[in-house]
């Protein structure tokens, strides 16, 4: 009688682990954390409201894509961003304004604030490209800036920064999409600071 109970809770044991759903695949997350180098600008009374960054289709993802050949998106299966990039570009792009553009005050667009120039911003591309060895990454990002009282675009730039990833996996595209976004966070910068002074 013993031997039978045992064997039924063995059973029935079995039975609650093979109801248990497998055990999920372990991803490894990323950010975008990025840096420029200060730069120190003339001091302007100017107030930058930074819109929510878009990105295009494709890149509006927290997916993480890549390329074997052109036109063609593919995604790592088990690597992904922390977040959109462009929504981890927003706070990015806030502080190396902040810290480097000269201007008054750095607001988001949502804010109260009145706001001199509006600085919108696109993502069009955030692709590792293993088409090429070593693979590179490539970082495209289109940036408008309107004067918002006159509801003007007072200047349009696309930036494109490209940059080889040391290693030939998602860490390596990680690492290089870093290093591009710092210089391209750089170049936004000059283009509000040179707005900024012309005003």
């Amino acid at each position: 009688m013993r031997r039978a109970l045992a064997l039924a809770a063995v059973a029935a044991l079995l039975a609650a682990c093979a109801a248990l759903p497998p055990p999920q695949a372990i991803e490894d997350i990323y950010v975008l954390d990025a840096r420029p180098a200060g730069v120190s600008a003339p001091r302007r009374d100017v107030v930058l409201a930074v819109s929510m960054p878009r990105a295009r289709a494709g890149f509006d993802t927290a997916q993480m894509a890549y390329e074997r050949r052109p036109h063609e998106l593919e995604y790592y299966a088990r690597n992904r961003w922390a977040d959109a990039p462009a929504r981890m570009l927003a706070p990015l792009l806030v502080q190396a304004l902040e810290q480097s553009s000269g201007l008054r005050a750095v607001v988001p667009a949502s804010s109260v604030a009145a706001a001199d120039l509006r600085l919108d911003v696109e993502l069009v591309r955030l692709v590792q490209d293993f088409a090429t060895r070593p693979s590179r990454v490539r970082l495209t990002v289109r940036a408008q800036l309107t004067d918002v009282g006159s509801r003007r675009v007072v200047a349009t730039r696309e930036f494109d920064e490209t940059e080889s990833a040391p290693s030939e996996d998602a860490y390596g595209g990680v690492v290089a999409a870093n290093r591009a976004l710092e210089r391209l966070l750089g170049r936004i910068v000059e283009l509000c600071a040179e707005q900024a002074l012309g005003r």
